[in-house]
């Protein structure tokens, strides 16, 4: 099974940006839009990506989130249409989860804006309970976790994404989702599948406690007690805008914890210059490979590289 990895879009659409939607935490993304973020995120990447995953012929695309910049409507359109017609796979063939940015404002998640746009990339394949409304501080939709089960694998869709202060971009599972985590892995369809998590925030939190505390996952520890059960798998992160690939050391084994760089940022790095990640997994379940393919600009062409282990 070979399974495309994209993240952080950041599809721009300023329609429906008008004056009064601008009075909240929305005027310094939209001021970042304006002078800084426009010039480094390119729309042609991300569907440059697309072609080229096309190509690839691969079997599933994951996408973990920061999908748009402001959570506007226009903006989950765009992304929407990019769905349908630059991936052209049907929604069983993709799994998306939402990030900080899909959940920018009080009012788009309050409203669960990303669910209403992508629910049929949502629907999970086990007969979940509903998780109870989210506690203080938590991130819980309707939605999540979902569950997909493909082959040797279960996708399990988690969101880490909440809305922040302006200048706050961290995340949170909230201890609902966690609960319901929890009842996902004890699954007989998922402990008999390898099973590859899907959210926004990476698991591994910056060294400061400062740092973490602006971007990083609040819930990491609880979340990480649960995966320890696990003997193998995979955890696809974005939010860093680079590749990198660290382990979670489990009981009986380890989990790669893989991020991929922003689909759309042009970067002179290798590291974070826009694409997307790769990766096998046989028949049996087990990870034959992780790997990366960069955009080369001017080209509109790919080229492999690797993902650095930290």
């Amino acid at each position: 099974m070979r399974i495309a990895h994209l993240s952080d879009l950041h599809l721009l659409s300023l329609e429906g940006a008008i004056p009064f939607r601008l009075l909240n935490k929305r005027l310094t993304g939209y001021i970042n839009l304006r002078f800084r973020r426009r010039a480094i995120h390119k729309p042609h990447a991300v569907h440059a990506a697309a072609k080229e995953i096309r190509r690839l012929g691969v079997d599933h695309v994951v996408i973990t989130g920061d999908v748009s910049n402001l959570a506007l409507e226009r903006e989950f359109v765009l992304v929407r249409n990019f769905l349908q017609r630059d991936l052209g796979l049907p929604p069983d063939r993709v799994s998306i989860v939402p990030g900080n940015h899909d959940a920018y404002t009080k009012g788009a998640h309050r409203s669960q804006r990303f669910t209403q746009y992508f629910a049929p990339y949502l629907r999970s394949d086990l007969p979940l309970e509903a998780p109870e409304r989210s506690d203080r501080g938590g991130a819980v939709g309707s939605a999540f976790p979902f569950v997909h089960l493909r082959g040797p694998v279960a996708f399990i869709g988690l969101s880490t994404a909440w809305p922040r202060p302006p200048l706050v971009a961290s995340g949170r599972l909230g201890a609902a989702q966690l609960r319901a985590l929890e009842r996902v892995l004890a699954h007989p369809e998922v402990r008999r599948r390898t099973p590859i998590v899907l959210q926004h925030h990476p698991f591994h939190n910056p060294a400061s406690r400062a740092k973490t505390l602006l971007e990083g996952l609040g819930d990491a520890a609880a979340e990480g007690r649960l995966l320890r059960q696990v003997s193998r798998g995979l955890l696809l992160h974005g939010h860093l805008h680079r590749r990198i690939h660290r382990k979670l050391h489990t009981e009986r084994g380890h989990i790669d914890a893989v991020g991929a760089a922003s689909a759309s940022l042009l970067h002179d790095s290798d590291e974070r210059m826009a694409g997307f990640n790769v990766y096998e997994v046989d028949d049996a379940g087990a990870i034959k490979g992780i790997t990366s393919h960069r955009f080369v600009p001017g080209q509109e062409a790919f080229r492999e590289v690797p993902v650095p282990e930290r």
